[in-house]
């Protein structure tokens, strides 16, 4: 088998979170990769991102956001190093011109952006039983959330969990895939992007797309509650508003977890409360086919909206938003 999608491809299906918490694999081709290389690469990004890069050790995956001079969010991304590179990945759709703007900015620091997805392989792993199909090839591997090991067959990162279990994502050659994906596709569901990002929904874990770019500013996609946002660290674009609706009670929306009963539903579809039909309480912020007709989504809304738990997606006689547990506390303060 020379070509891995040969097996994982045909085989991806709609996957629903059940078949999820038991344990997949996921062939993820919707995220780019930027690499900063060069030795100024942490301090450049480090005044540029939400979040600390300085400190980025090469053991650590953190989230980090990138926003206009406004607070809003121009891109969000899950960020790690190794001993060259500062690694960025982000919605594939936005990579291009991210990039462009971010190099824009360089001027005399000594680091430079280049795409590092090209040739490369990324495989989404999660549920109760991706651990011990991973335990086929890696005798150690990442200890807790947010964390990753440098491996002769790739790199493996652990991000949030969900469903109670570990999420990884591998990235490997297209060589070690292909030896790799008949073992996986023998004992985990084979989904593809939409089920990698629909545990991404159910962990809680937002990402900016194209529809959604400068919609938000941090708090309102509980970026801060994952470790996203660093507040003592130094200025970076937007800085001063993030750090004033954080303490100065500004901002009164947060981004819940819901089940919609309608399919394909997009990032940027606004959401409506029947108090208030005129105007939108919200936004969705990410949405994946649930696997019974419906969706999963994150859903950006106002507080109060949240607490009457009365949300109708599309206009305020659309379908109503079933709300779920979140998998962390969200905190209802007036930020």
């Amino acid at each position: 088998m020379n070509n891995w999608n040969e097996l994982l491809v045909p085989r991806e299906r709609t996957l629903n979170p059940t078949e999820l918490a038991v344990g997949f694999v996921a062939p993820v081709t919707d995220q780019g990769l930027i690499a900063f290389t060069g030795a100024e690469s942490a301090t450049f990004l480090h005044s540029q991102l939400t979040n600390d890069v300085e400190h980025l050790g090469q053991d650590e995956v953190r989230l980090a956001g990138y926003c206009s001079p406004k607070g809003r969010l121009l891109a969000s991304f899950l960020m790690w190093r190794n001993a060259e590179s500062v690694f960025l990945q982000l919605a594939r759709e936005i990579q291009p011109a991210l990039q462009k703007r971010l190099q824009m900015f360089v001027l005399r620091a000594k680091t430079k952006a280049s795409d590092a997805g090209e040739g490369q392989v990324v495989l989404g792993l999660g549920g109760g039983q991706a651990e011990a199909v991973l335990q086929t090839w890696f005798d150690v591997l990442p200890a807790k959330p947010y964390s990753k090991i440098d491996h002769p067959l790739g790199t493996l990162l652990r991000v949030a969990d969900a469903f109670g279990a570990p999420r990884y994502l591998w990235l490997a050659t297209p060589e070690t895939a292909a030896t790799a994906v008949p073992v996986l596709a023998e004992r985990l569901h084979v989904g593809g992007n939409a089920a990698w990002r629909l545990s991404e929904i159910h962990a809680g874990v937002p990402q900016i797309a194209a529809a959604t770019q400068e919609q938000f500013v941090p708090q309102m996609i509980n970026l801060e509650l994952l470790g996203g946002v660093n507040f003592k660290k130094g200025c970076y674009p937007g800085q001063e508003i993030v750090a004033r609706s954080q303490y100065l009670g500004k901002l009164k929306r947060r981004t819940a977890l819901v089940s919609v009963a309608a399919a394909d539903v997009l990032p940027g579809v606004e959401v409506f409360s029947p108090a208030d039909p005129e105007q939108p309480c919200g936004m969705v912020v990410n949405a994946a086919p649930n696997g019974a007709g419906g969706s999963d989504a994150l859903v950006e809304m106002k507080l109060d909206a949240l607490e009457s738990a009365d949300v109708r997606l599309g206009a305020a006689g659309g379908p109503a938003l079933q709300f779920l547990p979140m998998p962390y506390v969200l905190d209802k303060l007036d930020v």
